[in-house]
This record gives C-alpha cells, structure tokens and sequence, in this order.
C-alpha cells in the first residue's frame, strides 16, 4: 500500500546487485528497514562531529566538584546537568587545558580547514586558527585545532557559508545558492584589533550525497486487557465447638490477547531527473522528488527554483570522486500489543478447614508485529549526455529501477 506522508530516514541492510546499463548499481533490501537513519538527513549532508575527551581520570572529581569533572570528561546526565553552572571555561582555564587570549600577546594569525579545502553543498567543516607570540610561541584554536584558545573570544564572519560559536561554518545544501561562488571567511580577536585572518573557501562538488524515502511506519496493536480477580471465598468457623468450613474462591478471569500491528506502509515512488554541465570538468545536475508530487508535466519541463515540482531536491555532482544515493524503503510494522495479565484467583475463606484459592487466568499472548512495507519504485530520467557518469548516482528500492534516456534540459 502507498502511504499519503512518508519519512525520509531510515537504517537497513542492502544486498548489492549491478545493472548492465552504464554500470548502474541497483541494491534491493535483505529485510525492510526502519525508519531512523543516522549518517544523513533529508538533502544534505552531515559531517561526523568530532568529540574531544581527556584521559585524566575523572572520577576523582566525580563526588566533591562535579562541573570540574564534566569539564574532564564526565559523561553523566547528572554531572552534565550542572556543567553549566559550574563554568566550564573558567575552570579549564585554571588547570591550564585553555586559555583567555586578552591575556596573551600575539604577533600574527592565520587560519585553515584542517580537514582540508574546499566545502560541499550541506557540509559542516571546522576552522581552524593559528596564533604566534612574540617570542615564537605558537597557539591553537580549540576544537579541530586541538589547542588552548576559546572561539567564544573570536569573531567569525561568513559569507556564503554560516559559522557558529563553536569554530565550524556550513554551506547551505541547495547547490543552486553557492553554484560558481567561493565561500569568504573573517575571524578577528576583539582583544586584539591588529590581529586578523582571511580564508577563502572554495566549494567542491566531489562528495557521497544522500536522499532517502521510507513509507510510514504502522500503528501499534492495543494491549490486551487484565482478567478480573476472582472473588474471596465466604470465612467459615474455627471455633472449636462449632467448626465450618471456609469457601472457596473463584477462578481469575483470562486476560485477553493484545492486537496485532498495523503493516507499515510502503515506500513512496521517486523519481530521479539527470542533466550534464558540461564543461573542462563535466558536473551532473540531480533533481530527486517523490513521484506525483508536482504538477510538472515531466523532465526537463521547467527551469529554476521548482520547476513545476513540489519538494524536488538539487545535486550538482563531480562524478570523478562523488556520488549520490537513493533510497526508498517501507515502514517498519507496528509492534504488537501486550497481552492482559490474567486475574489473580480468589483466596479461600477462612475456616475449618479453609476453604481453596481459586485459580489464576492465564496471561493474554502478545499480538504480532505487523509487517513492514516494501521499498518503492526509482525512475530515472536521463539526458543522452550524462549516461557515462551514470555509474555515479546508487539506487535502492523494492523493485528494479526503471530507466528512461531522453532530452533532460538543464535543471537550473
């Protein structure tokens, strides 16, 4: 079944199979995934963030200071959440693993990707800058740079891409924003006003890019309910002179079965739109849009910001180097209800003798999870040009893609 919403995240296991046409990978599902994949969002890119952690023990601080200990490596949500009244910096700072600028002189700065130049379309990199002192000293920014000087004690300006307060900047991960531009960035020291560094960063188009779809995931089943408890049994008498038996209690009642989950629905149909840049360095311009979401009439109908199409996302994409995977995958099926507990049975009444318990009943059993959707069709449109870099772009759905070659005009 085709579901009218679908979630564009989602982890899997995929068995890779090759299509004879231009070498054009086609992986299909081992077993349909759920929903909640981690590496990559909805049209761009994530770049892994980068956690920093001492190796001094921290549980000497765990008990007396535990904002000193967070600042040492304490992961604990209790110590996390005094950390910010602890002020972390300050007291990094004392023990020597930061350092105020203002108190330092400094001659000269530069600054630098440390993971190297350039930026993609929705990537996040870091800065890094670098600071010599008069007598040669040379000192780091903290993060990436693994040194002692806070960003909160630099200014960054950006343009093109954004920078926050952490020393990292971000290119926005519509291609057709930066396409022939050159990200600028400005980092200045208010302490110092003579001090100031320029980067230029470039934008690269040799990146792994994602776009993924999954069906909505089914309902879970309701739970059974309890049986009721059986009722006590009468008291009898245990006065010696005039003995009676207790009564006996009741059964308890059965608990009832909890319902079976709601199949997950079915991944959405997309459809995937293919041009050539063409150039010294040829570039493959991707539209990628859930099929029928628009009113375009087809590839190539239109140009520029939608197209015709609704929530149609841009790659532009260095096939020596890059690529570009899509995914359509069903939801997972519901989980199922729990089974109601059976009534406890009903204790016998006192008496001479007393009188029997009666019997508990049984647990509902547990409902089954409902089954999970099937991937969804891929169909690809290409223009004759760009079927030599077709090798670039990776799909995987619940069927084998579907490949039209025809005159795609330039999507933007």
């Amino acid at each position: 079944m085709n579901s009218p919403a679908f979630s564009q995240n989602f982890t899997g296991k995929w068995n890779v199979t090759h299509n004879p046409l231009a070498d054009f990978r086609f992986e299909s599902s081992e077993h349909l995934a759920r929903r909640g994949f981690v590496p990559h969002e909805e049209n761009r890119m994530l770049s892994p963030s980068v956690l920093s952690s001492s190796p001094q023990p921290a549980r000497l601080f765990t008990r007396r200071t535990p904002g000193l200990a967070a600042c040492l490596g304490v992961t604990s949500l209790a110590v996390a959440s005094l950390l910010a009244l602890s002020g972390c910096a300050a007291v990094q700072v004392r023990m020597g693993r930061k350092a105020y600028i203002d108190k330092i002189p400094m001659a000269s700065m530069t600054a630098s990707l440390p993971k190297g130049p350039g930026i993609a379309p929705g990537e996040k990199s870091p800065l890094e800058a670098t600071f010599t002192a008069p007598d040669g000293t040379v000192w780091k920014t903290e993060g990436e740079g693994h040194g002692k000087i806070l960003w909160k004690d630099l200014t960054v300006t950006a343009s093109l891409v954004t920078a926050n307060k952490k020393g990292s900047v971000t290119l926005p991960a519509d291609p057709r924003v930066s396409e022939g531009k050159v990200a600028h960035v400005s980092i200045t020291v208010p302490s110092h006003p003579d001090l100031r560094a320029e980067l230029d960063i470039p934008v690269r188009y040799d990146y792994d890019y994602y776009s993924s779809f999954s069906g909505s995931n089914g309902s879970s089943g309701f739970n059974g309910t309890s049986g009721t408890d059986g009722m006590s049994g009468s008291s009898g008498s245990m006065d010696p002179n005039n003995p009676s038996a207790g009564g006996n209690g009741s059964d308890g009642g059965n608990g009832s079965d909890g319902q079976n989950g709601g199949s997950g629905w079915d991944g959405p149909p997309v459809e995937v739109r293919v041009a050539l840049k063409s150039g010294s360095h040829p570039l493959l311009q991707v539209g990628v849009s859930i099929a029928g979401s628009g009113a375009g009439s087809g590839a190539g109908s239109g140009t520029g910001t939608g197209a015709g199409r609704d929530n149609e996302a841009f790659y532009l994409l260095d096939p020596q180097g890059g690529s570009l995977t899509v995914r359509t995958v069903g939801g997972d099926g519901g989980a199922g209800g729990k089974g109601g507990r059976g009534g406890r049975g009903g204790s016998g009444g006192t008496g001479t003798p007393s009188g029997q318990s009666g019997h508990d009943g049984s647990n509902g059993h547990d409902g089954w999870k409902g089954s999970s959707g099937r991937g969804g069709s891929i169909t690809v449109t290409y223009d004759p040009q760009a079927q030599p870099f077709l090798s670039a772009i990776h799909l995987s759905g619940g069927s084998a893609p579907v490949f039209k070659e025809e005159a795609v005009a330039p999507l933007w």
